[in-house]
């Protein structure tokens, strides 16, 4: 029988001892692993609510990865999106609803998705100075979303968001007409007005437009066209200031 030494014996325990212990972790790692596409959705909805975007994005990247159902994954990839908005990263925000849109374009959250487009961009609009371009992106998107969803469910509000945005257009039109008109430039403040009338006719401010229209062609001395946009306010805004302001002028 071999002799082994005592050093030798307890070099040889704590060997074995060691095997056991990283075999049992590693099935320990195994269990833990185990994938829950709620348990991570729920995590996520807690990540966001800290405002932990990051961390969120994690967990909803892993579901749609992992999710071999793909039952939870488009909620998943909603929840992205929705996490670059309340983060104010518009850009990223519509990137991923629109690649939501892509992979789904049939989910009954597709309307939403296109929805939020719209308003990323409706929330930027500040005044028709500075907003007129970020209305005219939401306008777009809020047509598309008519267009592609008819019977998405913001029959109340979309008609007045998409009033909004025409308005703010049409207001940054006239700003820019009136200053051409105040300067003299008859003809490039025409454009600008005449745009107006053709494209949005009920502008909240189309009294003040055919007003000018009026004055803007009398002094380029085109009478008949000064007489037309004249005559079309008064059957449209009988009583309205700028009609009684026109009363006054000479058309020749």
């Amino acid at each position: 029988m071999l002799n082994y030494p005592k050093e030798m014996i307890y070099l040889l325990f704590v060997f074995f001892i060691s095997l056991t212990i990283i075999s049992c972790g590693s099935k320990t790692q195994v269990k833990k692993d185990d994938f829950d596409p709620v348990t991570y959705l729920k995590k996520a909805d807690e990540l966001i609510s800290k405002k932990e975007y990051e961390e969120a994005r994690k967990l909803l990247l892993e579901i749609k990865n992992r999710e071999s159902s793909k039952e939870y994954a488009p909620l998943a990839q909603l929840k992205i999106a929705d996490s670059y908005l309340k983060e104010e990263e518009t850009e990223l925000a519509v990137t991923e609803y629109r690649r939501f849109i892509e992979l789904y374009p049939e989910s009954t959250y597709a309307p939403y998705a296109q929805y939020s487009i719209g308003m990323a961009y409706f929330r930027q609009i500040e005044s028709a100075e500075r907003g007129a371009g970020t209305a005219q992106k939401a306008l777009e998107e809020f047509l598309k979303l008519e267009k592609m969803y008819p019977r998405h469910p913001y029959g109340e509000i979309l008609p007045l968001r998409i009033q909004k945005c025409r308005n703010i257009i049409a207001e940054g039109e006239l700003i820019i007409g009136k200053f051409y008109h105040k300067k003299g430039s008859y003809k490039a403040a025409i454009g600008r007005f005449e745009g107006i009338v053709k494209n949005y006719p009920d502008f909240k401010n189309l009294d003040e437009v055919l007003y000018l229209l009026t004055d803007s062609y009398k002094r380029i001395e085109m009478p008949d066209m000064a007489k037309q946009y004249l005559k079309m306010l008064k059957d449209k805004f009988p009583d309205s200031q700028f009609t009684k302001k026109a009363e006054g002028m000479k058309i020749q």
